[in-house]
Formats: C-alpha cells, sequence, structure tokens
C-alpha cells in the first residue's frame, strides 16, 4: 500500500505545483492604484478638452519637449511638427474632436518614471456637411516630473 500511495502522492503535489505556477503566470500584470488611474484619467479628460477647445498653448503644455510620437501612417514626428500638425488641423475649421473611448482605458505604473494610458479614442470632424467620426488605439507615456505630467511618448496605430 505504501507503494502506491507514494506516487500519488507524489503526483497530486506535482499537479498541485504546476496548476500554482500557470495560474501565477496567468494572473493577469498587478492593476495599478486607483489613485494612479483616476490621475491619468483626468489628465486624458485636459487632453481631451484642450484638444476639442483647440488650445493649442494648453496642449503644448501636456507634452514633454523631448516627445516623440509614433502614428502608424505618418511615422515618428517630434514636439515641434506635432505642434504645427495641431495648428494647422485646427485651421481647417472642421470642427475636429477626440473622446475617450468608454471601457478602453487601461493604466500601468512604471516605476520612478510615470504611467502607461492605453486605450482607444474617438476622433470626429465634419467633412461635406456631415459628421465624420474614426475610431483609434493609442498608447501615452507619461512623465512626472517636478509634479507635473506630460506625454513623452506617443504611439497612435489602427488608422
Amino acid at each position: 500500500m505504501e507503494r502506491i500511495l507514494n506516487p500519488i502522492l507524489i503526483a497530486v503535489c506535482l499537479i498541485g505545483s504546476i496548476a500554482g505556477a500557470s495560474m501565477s503566470l496567468e494572473s493577469p500584470a498587478a492593476s495599478p492604484g486607483q489613485n494612479l488611474y483616476d490621475e491619468v484619467k483626468r489628465l486624458d479628460a485636459v487632453l481631451s478638452e484642450a484638444f476639442n477647445k483647440h488650445d493649442v498653448n494648453k496642449l503644448k503644455s501636456l507634452f514633454a519637449d523631448d516627445l516623440e510620437f509614433y502614428q502608424d501612417n505618418e511615422g515618428l514626428v517630434r514636439y515641434e511638427q506635432t505642434v504645427r500638425d495641431f495648428e494647422s488641423m485646427f485651421a481647417q475649421g472642421n470642427n475636429m474632436t477626440r473622446e475617450l473611448v468608454g471601457n478602453t482605458l487601461e493604466v500601468y505604473p512604471v516605476k520612478d518614471y510615470g504611467a502607461i494610458e492605453i486605450g482607444a479614442h474617438r476622433f470626429c470632424h465634419v467633412e461635406n456637411g456631415k459628421n465624420e467620426c474614426g475610431t483609434f488605439r493609442f498608447v501615452h507615456i507619461w512623465q512626472k516630473k517636478d509634479g507635473e505630467w506630460k506625454i513623452s511618448r506617443a504611439i497612435s496605430y489602427s488608422h
């Protein structure tokens, strides 16, 4: 009986350890504190408000001077070009707006730097008398420096 029990006991222990290991591998990444999530959500709302008001000066204050903005259909642009792009877009007078798509926001802390924001945003503008909208994915890397949050890296894709 002892010979049968030992292999069964070993098998049960092995299965238990494998199950425990796979559970830890499959667990989602540690979620950020609610405070960080709320802060990044608030920052995104400030970004949308500035964009929707076509407030280039406020937008400029939300981006780091060393900004790298990667877009799948435009490539890499830096801070100065991003500002010119905002100015040009708003000068078209097509009432371009941005909103965060509900339930798409993900926030992850970046140790000693800031946070990663992932989500989808919807842009709308008037074209030929009707509202045209598109939803695109984005990643913002927010840097908190001297108490101020700024986007240092942005990725916009799925255009």
